[in-house]
């Protein structure tokens, strides 16, 4: 199984904000004072086109939707959250926290992919699990180490144990468990989003292991990563908030690979950190501060990885 694609999914905003149902585990987000909706969700799509124009520039094949304002979606940008594309032709359907989110899940996007000649052989809709509370939001609950047939996932009340492992069986991943923590005030509270404070490369991950507080967890994470010959790229709870554990490995033209983050993770790096990094790709970097703001999301979470197959 391939670990990196040359295809994204993006979904451009048309009401971009910070969306209140989110911001109670979501604690990233941060509203900006005196800035009209309407020019949070301008300087917003600025971000998105500059940062779309930076992939397409390298040879990244970036799929834009746009959102449409006929539904209330803040946080359509972020659309890994909702489905993930499977190399078997597989789709996943994700049962999301935030009922305004669930409005972001839109057959015509799987209708243009197909008319881009993806093949979809099969749809796992795992979306039921809302009814009853239980949730798991895609690739920000869980990493998957694709060429490895594992996935990691710390659990949260976005991520819910028994839909992972649900997941994991269904598409013949090991399973990777444990609980991240990032201190608020003064009280340790449950990251909302695996993805936030790890990223897997193809050889290498990046992970913030301070924020996972129990020692045997930390450790059993470490063993999993380094079984699978990872180069381990520490980080700190400082970077993660920069988004620094935000960001994903792709593949440009002439199978020339990028670690693809925000200018504010970039920036928070260490030249250690760079030097590291670099031996797996170039790093491309962008100016997402209103969307990191707002959305308390960041590089990855605005790309929905296409593995499927092509006619």
């Amino acid at each position: 199984m391939k670990q990196v694609t040359n295809s994204i999914l993006m979904i451009r905003p048309v009401a971009f904000r910070m969306n209140e149902q989110t911001q109670v585990n979501n604690y990233y987000q941060k509203v900006l004072e005196n800035l009209l909706p309407a020019t949070v969700n301008a300087k917003a799509q600025a971000e998105f086109d500059t940062f779309v124009s930076k992939l397409q520039e390298v040879g990244v094949d970036v799929t834009v939707v746009e959102d449409t304002s006929e539904t209330d979606t803040p946080d359509s940008i972020f659309p890994n959250n909702w489905i993930s594309f499977h190399e078997n032709g597989d789709v996943v359907l994700y049962p999301m926290f935030a009922e305004n989110r669930r409005k972001e899940r839109r057959e015509d996007i799987l209708d243009l992919l197909e008319e881009k000649g993806f093949r979809i052989a099969n749809i796992m809709d795992y979306t039921a699990a809302e009814d009853d509370g239980y949730f798991l939001e895609g690739t920000g609950s869980l990493l998957l180490d694709r060429a490895n047939a594992k996935a990691y996932c710390a659990l949260s009340p976005r991520a819910d144990e028994e839909l992972f492992i649900e997941f994991c069986e269904d598409f013949d991943n090991a399973p990777v468990i444990f609980e991240a923590f990032q201190t608020v005030g003064k009280t340790r509270e449950l990251i909302y989003h695996t993805n936030v404070m790890m990223c897997l490369g193809e050889k290498f991950a990046v992970i913030c292991v301070d924020c996972i507080d129990d020692k045997k967890e930390r450790k059993m994470v470490l063993d999993n990563l380094k079984e699978n010959n990872k180069e381990i790229i520490f980080i700190t709870e400082e970077q993660v908030n920069n988004f620094a554990g935000n960001m994903l490995e792709v593949e440009g033209a002439n199978e020339k690979r990028y670690i693809v983050m925000s200018d504010s993770a970039h920036q928070s790096l260490t030249p250690k950190q760079i030097t590291q990094l670099e031996k797996y790709g170039t790093i491309l970097s962008s100016n997402l501060d209103t969307i990191e703001a707002c959305g308390g999301g960041s590089a990855r979470c605005m790309m929905a990885e296409i593995f499927l197959p092509k006619e």
